[in-house]
């Protein structure tokens, strides 16, 4: 049996196209600010008032020992937060504005709807962009020789900080860094917010992949120290005034509407979020360093032929992560190792172990 509609549901025949353009624009924003809000496991979603300074917290003090004599008064244990101002925030505004003659050329599809497409991964480009920025900022620095070293000390250095039973670590690294040092091993990955992300990567957390990280560099901290804060485009007085079109969540806005002035078609986007991390000596700024950086260069090392290589050169850990993985498997074959790892720094601890043999 077929249910009638309910009376008075809004349909899609009750909205204009511009109207139904702007919905599908917000629902996909806020979509992968809710995917991307799941994959951080962040937990609080924090409004703000526009020109609300952002602040950065560092706990201070001293757990007294514990040891009172029966019926002496406990010692305080004294403690004090200390506040740092990182930056207001602050509602971003965009325009853009699709001539009649670009939309006659191109037509409707590629002249208004794929700017605007675009327009919305720029959003989102420049909110990972800030976040990014900001975690660079963090005073805890770790380096190592690659990627698996880098990412251990870092998890390392946040179960010591963060002396909790469920430490959720997060990482943000640069693809070419992760794909270094995997070499031609698959690993599965889930996309939030324009990032490409694997849960539990090598046992130490969700790493995140985005191109705007520079290469080399490996930010770490915990879900819980991570915050999402913004202004509320459907509140602060803004819909007493202008007529976006956003959803519960408010975390953006859109309006659109043709001026026959100029015969263009304009759209106007607001958004205020920010990303934050509100410890600052809970993010670990790590370096993976170049193999120019260790004590061989790959011109130092023989080239790995059966001709050339020295039969009886005992490698060490920096000749080989100097060289490329090709190469390490060369020089196993020649010296009669059987490697059957697929990541780097695997296979070099296999050629070690059966050097060392």
């Amino acid at each position: 049996m077929i249910m009638p509609a309910e009376n008075n549901l809004i349909m899609t025949t009750d909205m204009t196209d511009a109207q139904i353009r702007e919905l599908d624009f917000v629902t996909r924003f806020n979509y992968s600010v809710a995917k991307l809000i799941e994959a951080l496991g962040i937990t609080r979603k924090i409004p703000k008032e526009a020109g609300t300074v952002l602040k950065t917290y560092k706990a201070e003090g001293t757990l007294e020992n514990g040891v009172v004599a029966e019926g002496e008064t406990i010692p305080l244990s004294k403690y004090k937060i200390k506040a740092i101002t990182y930056k207001e925030i602050t509602l971003k505004k965009w325009r853009k504005a699709t001539t009649a003659e670009s939309i006659t050329t191109y037509g409707f599809n590629q002249a208004v709807n794929m700017t605007t497409d675009e327009m919305l991964r720029d959003v989102q480009r420049g909110i990972r962009s800030n976040f990014f920025t900001f975690l660079g900022t963090g005073t805890q620095k770790t380096s190592g020789a690659n990627l698996k070293k880098v990412l251990a000390t870092n998890m390392g250095k946040l179960l010591n900080l963060f002396d909790t039973d469920d430490v959720a670590a997060v990482h943000f690294v640069n693809p070419a860094t992760v794909y270094d040092y995997l070499g031609d091993q698959e690993i599965t990955t889930q996309t939030a917010f324009g990032m490409t992300y694997v849960q539990n990567f090598l046992g130490y957390g969700t790493l995140f992949m985005n191109s705007s990280m520079p290469e080399g560099a490996v930010y770490s901290t915990i879900s819980d120290n991570v915050v999402l804060y913004y202004i509320a485009v459907n509140g602060a007085d803004l819909g007493e005034a202008f007529n976006f079109t956003s959803d519960d969540t408010g975390y953006i806005g859109i309006h659109e509407v043709a001026d026959y002035d100029n015969l263009t078609c304009k759209d106007t986007v607001v958004s205020g979020i920010e990303l934050f991390a509100e410890k600052m000596d809970g993010v670990i700024v790590g370096t993976v360093q170049p193999a120019s950086d260790h004590s061989v260069t790959t011109e130092s090392i023989p080239v790995v032929t059966a001709v050339e290589a020295p039969a009886d050169h005992v490698y060490t850990e920096e000749e080989l992560d100097a060289l490329k993985v090709d190469q390490i498997k060369g020089l196993a074959a020649f010296k009669g190792y059987t490697i059957t790892k697929t990541v780097k720094a695997e296979i070099i601890e296999e050629f070690l172990a059966a050097q060392q043999a």
